[in-house]
């Protein structure tokens, strides 16, 4: 059973990694390290857990409420994972050539950048608004004040 103080810990670790990244990012050189690439590899794999984690436990009783516009809402979070994971992929196949290389594959150094803060910005989007939306209206249908699922 995962709770909502386990999401939020999730999102803020995912916060706090895109933050870091971001700023060392910015910097060329520092894209090349071996500890910048395992804080990438690192914050893509806790952005696909976190997002399959919501995925798995928290739709469910969305999708069968009577009311259409928390069934609209819990399709469009769904939709929203599904662009997520491809904007990912897509970077990935970009940026990271070599799985779990020591190195990202930066050739373009201003285009990297535009796209890690493009990519960092989605995913702060969608932590903000699991936790202005999603969690308040589950809790408050659920009456469960602890527990997700």
């Amino acid at each position: 059973m995962i709770t909502y103080d386990e999401l939020h810990t999730q999102n803020h670790s995912i916060t706090e990694l895109s933050n870091v990244l971001l700023y060392l990012f910015k910097e060329r050189s520092m894209c090349d390290t071996g500890a910048c690439c395992e804080l990438f590899y690192r914050y893509m794999e806790k952005v696909k857990e976190h997002i399959d984690l919501v995925d798995t436990n928290m739709y469910n009783k969305l999708l069968s409420h009577d009311d259409h516009k928390i069934q609209a809402l819990a399709r469009n979070f769904m939709s929203g994972s599904q662009e997520i994971k491809r904007i990912m992929q897509e970077y990935t196949r970009q940026w990271c050539p070599r799985k779990r290389g020591d190195t990202l594959a930066i050739k373009d150094h201003e285009h990297f950048l535009k796209d890690s803060e493009e990519m960092f910005e989605l995913v702060l989007q969608r932590i903000q608004m699991e936790t202005e939306k999603l969690y308040p209206l589950i809790r408050e249908l659920s009456g469960e004040k602890k527990h997700v699922a």
